[in-house]
């Protein structure tokens, strides 16, 4: 659905442009139809600019990009019609009403039915009681919604959301992410940048750190295993040193630590040899109270990956 291939954007700058920066590099990627995707990275990092390449806004500097089958620099205005884009600041015709607002951009795509298209998503968004109120008497998160409806109102196939929910108070943030879910169950292929890292591991079927050039891609729990393995944490009535070296020795262990009266156990497959570490321990005369798998979070990813990056350089 959304395939790039040494895609790069350079940026001439400075009085004369004669100095060059950077923005995007070597990113070649590929996100499937009915993914949602979510694009990590800082500020700066070139998010924006690659959503911008990709929604055929601006024309990269190298590479390619094919966006439902239609290729950035030849296919523009198609995929101009073909996708949907939310940017972080949308802009809209404050003095008119909300549902003047997604009348123009209706009629601005061709919409075969202008009226049902904007009450369809004035309902859904819950915008229906306040669609003839002027935008400009609008929340920040009413004015996020109604841009969401904008970015849905010609049914694309594609949508690209550009930190849909930064500046939102919760419930108008639960209530963008609640509808991307819903997108996300009618298959829709969502490609959204987004500081929110719990944001992202919610939403997400697989997320790219991106930082200039892409980092890692993978789903948030497959990066977690890459990193850190996966550890399973038994916490027990009290410890005995010996049961240290007795789990360590156990099939499929890869190291085994004692902290206070717990063991954490590092392993390749706990749902295939926590019972064997179990029955070792049992028969050890040891109390297993709980057992519990010490998850890291994407932030710790994703902080570790721009870490590793920014020594590499």
């Amino acid at each position: 659905m959304i395939i790039t291939q040494g895609l790069s954007k350079v940026f001439k700058i400075g009085k004369r442009q004669k100095q060059e920066f950077t923005a995007v590099s070597g990113l070649s990627l590929q996100v499937n139809e009915g993914e949602v995707f979510g694009f990590l990275g800082p500020n700066g990092a070139g998010k924006t600019t690659t959503v911008r390449m990709l929604t055929s806004l601006i024309q990269p500097s190298a590479g390619q990009a094919s966006v439902n089958g239609f290729v950035v620099g030849r296919d523009d205005t198609q995929i101009r019609r073909t996708v949907g884009l939310l940017t972080e600041s949308p802009g809209m015709y404050e003095r008119l009403s909300a549902e003047k607002n997604l009348s123009i951009y209706a009629e601005l795509y061709d919409v075969p039915n202008v009226n049902a298209a904007v009450n369809k998503y004035l309902v859904m968004l819950d915008l229906w009681e306040r669609r003839f109120d002027p935008v400009g008497s609008f929340s920040k998160g009413m004015r996020q919604k109604l841009a969401v409806a904008r970015a849905l109102l010609h049914e694309p196939k594609v949508l690209f959301l550009d930190e849909p929910t930064t500046g939102l108070d919760p419930e108008a943030a639960k209530t963008v992410r609640d509808f991307i879910s819903e997108l996300k169950n009618e298959g829709r292929t969502i490609f959204m940048t987004t500081h929110n890292l719990d944001e992202a591991e919610r939403l997400c079927d697989r997320v790219g750190i991106f930082k200039q050039s892409l980092l890692a891609v993978d789903t948030p729990e497959a990066l977690r295993q890459r990193l850190y393995g996966r550890k399973v944490v038994f916490h027990l009535a009290a410890l005995n040193p010996d049961w240290v070296r007795l789990v360590a020795a156990q099939p499929g262990v890869k190291a085994a630590e004692a902290v206070e009266d717990k063991l954490v156990v590092s392993l390749g497959e706990p749902e295939r040899e926590n019972p064997a570490i179990v029955r070792a321990l049992v028969q050890a005369g040891a109390d297993i109270r709980f057992i519990g798998e010490l998850r890291h979070s994407l932030e710790q990813v994703y902080l570790e990956m721009l870490h590793s990056d920014t020594e590499g350089r």
